[in-house]
């Protein structure tokens, strides 16, 4: 994995400087094992701001200004895909829901959903103080990207367009597999929160690759971002219920 694999994934999943667009969809595949390390970096934004918000803000209003400050470092672009995935939902057959994920427009569903889990997003970080905020927005956005790397790893594309077919046309599986296998381990290694974490976005992958598979036929560009947003949540989640907890990290 070469560092221009980083600068082709930082451009793909981000709207800071410093990235370098790929000049075909087999250099995207290639940038796949960088997005938890990219994820890490936006993590590692999110939580210093988070570190000093609450400072001087009430941690609600500093949890919310946050998660607005993610999105806007990524163009909503997990959030989109969260949204599509659940408007698609509720379509009648596989087609007319791979119909209904094509369309770029915001249904009932999907607004409800980013409502639903911006919510839980905001209520899990307002419960960690800053250290805690920091440590758990690094571990989430790295954490949620690899939830993404397994469905790569494990569930069938649901069409041969879009970005899904994109990512994995290509895909090097033994490289990728050792990048999920290392995040989980450093993970796992941090203690028993950051097992705790890891192993509840791999449940939550879980459960997105049923659904998908029965739904859609498979994997698509915007249920990678629904993983994502869903395992991001997870972790939050997660790691604010064991706050009390005596060597938390």
């Amino acid at each position: 994995m070469s560092m221009f694999g980083f600068r082709y994934a930082w451009a793909f999943l981000t709207r800071l400087p410093g990235g370098l667009h790929p000049d075909g969809d087999g250099r995207i595949s290639a940038a796949v094992g960088w997005f938890p390390v990219v994820g890490a970096v936006i993590g590692a934004i999110t939580g210093a701001a988070y570190l000093g918000a609450v400072e001087f803000l009430d941690p609600m209003l500093a949890a919310v200004a946050v998660c607005g400050l993610g999105a806007i470092l990524t163009g909503g672009f997990h959030e989109d895909g969260l949204a599509d995935t659940a408007d698609a939902l509720g379509g009648l057959n596989r087609d007319r829901r791979l119909e209904i994920m094509s369309d770029s427009r915001i249904g009932t569903f999907g607004a409800l959903a980013l409502i639903l889990v911006t919510l839980g997003k905001v209520g899990a970080l307002q419960e960690l103080n800053g250290t805690e905020g920091l440590i758990a927005l690094v571990a989430a956005h790295a954490l949620g990207r690899k939830g993404a790397l397994v469905l790569m790893l494990t569930l069938g594309r649901a069409s041969s367009v879009g970005l899904g077919a994109t990512y994995t046309a290509d895909l090097p599986r033994s490289r990728v597999s050792v990048v999920v296998v290392l995040v989980f381990g450093i993970a796992a290694l941090s203690g028993a929160a950051g097992l705790v974490a890891s192993t509840a976005v791999l449940a939550v992958a879980g459960l997105v690759a049923v659904l998908a598979r029965r739904r859609f036929g498979g994997l698509t560009g915007d249920v990678l971002g629904a993983a994502e947003q869903l395992g991001e949540l997870a972790v939050l989640v997660a790691l604010s219920q064991l706050s009390d907890a005596p060597a938390w990290f």
